[in-house]
């Protein structure tokens, strides 16, 4: 995978992010925020891990 690749993926799961925020403030969730807690942490994770891998890509 080539870093053009990586790039258009990752900000293809920056914009889910906004998703799973919005998935949250529901009430309704029920044991699922756990489910939903976690996939931010990864994703907020990978992204950082992005960041710092490739810092020019900005």
């Amino acid at each position: 995978m080539d870093r053009a690749a990586i790039k258009q993926q990752i900000s293809k799961i920056e914009s889910k992010r906004e998703l799973l925020l919005q998935l949250l403030e529901r009430p309704d969730l029920g044991t699922l925020r756990i489910d939903v807690n976690q996939a931010l942490e990864e994703m907020d994770d990978l992204i950082e891990e992005f960041k710092l891998t490739f810092p020019d890509e900005q």
